[in-house]
C-alpha cells in the first residue's frame, strides 16, 4: 500500500503498526493521542521534516515488509 501526504497518521498505523519505530525515531511521539487525526505532511511539517522525504521513507518501509 502506497500512502501519500495526505494520509492520516492513523490510517499509515493501521496498515503496518511497525511504521511506529520510524515516526518515534522523527519525534513523532503523540502517536496514540494527537498524531492520528494529522496528516503525514501535517505531522512532517510540525516536526521540521520534509513530507515528501518523510512519504518516501515509509513507502520504502512499507515496500520492504510486503
Amino acid at each position: 500500500a502506497k500512502v501519500t501526504k495526505s494520509t492520516m497518521i492513523g490510517e499509515l498505523l493501521r496498515i503496518d503498526e511497525n511504521i511506529a519505530p520510524l515516526l518515534l525515531g522523527i519525534g513523532m511521539t503523540a502517536l496514540d493521542v494527537l498524531l492520528p487525526r494529522w496528516t503525514i505532511e501535517e505531522a512532517a511539517m510540525v516536526h521540521g521534516v520534509d513530507p515528501d522525504g518523510l512519504v518516501e521513507d515509509i513507502n520504502n518501509f512499507l515496500e520492504q515488509q510486503g
